[in-house]
């Protein structure tokens, strides 16, 4: 059993998010959902048998969804890192999800979907460069990033002097 759960707190968008989350990611299911009843109405304020949460898996990773109200709503605080193996990888999670999001929050691998959810598609080769290749190294890497949006692999591995093809 999972420990550690997320809880994403939606106004009222918790199933459409559940629906595009699970399509986005392969191995993904909705595991249960539970429903308002009258009792406590006049705390949430939703309609019996609405939904009120939906625990559902992307990847084996689970998740809460809960229709909470307007109450709360997703900064950037919080993020969801996505690893990649490739460009094809980085490329097909940062146009699913930042599908209707907020372009003005995308920098450096960072995206905000259209649900106010921040995300960092990352490719898996990203860490090892920037702590384990010298200063130099991480510096040009790190120089080469903070002039991305979607992460470029290509463009990493020439800042970092890998005329290599191993990480597309």
């Amino acid at each position: 059993m999972q420990k550690i759960t997320p809880c994403l707190w939606f106004d009222d968008q918790a199933e459409e998010a559940v629906a595009f989350y699970t399509a986005i990611f392969k191995h993904s299911k909705i595991l249960e959902i539970a429903r308002y009843t009258e009792s406590g109405h006049e705390f949430h304020g939703k309609r019996a048998d609405s939904i009120m949460t939906i625990i559902f898996e992307l990847n084996g990773q689970t998740f809460t969804a809960l229709n909470g109200g307007p109450v709360f709503t997703f900064n950037e605080a919080v993020s969801f890192q996505v690893s990649c193996e490739n460009q094809q990888e980085v490329d097909e999670y940062w146009q699913k999800l930042s599908e209707g999001g907020d372009e003005r929050a995308q920098q450096c691998g960072w995206l905000k979907d259209k649900y106010g959810v921040s995300w960092q598609i990352v490719p898996a080769m990203l860490p090892p460069l920037l702590t384990h290749c010298g200063q130099e190294t991480a510096q040009r890497v790190m120089n080469a990033l903070l002039n991305m949006k979607k992460i470029d692999i290509a463009a990493l591995q020439r800042a970092a002097g890998d005329t290599g093809n191993k990480y597309t």
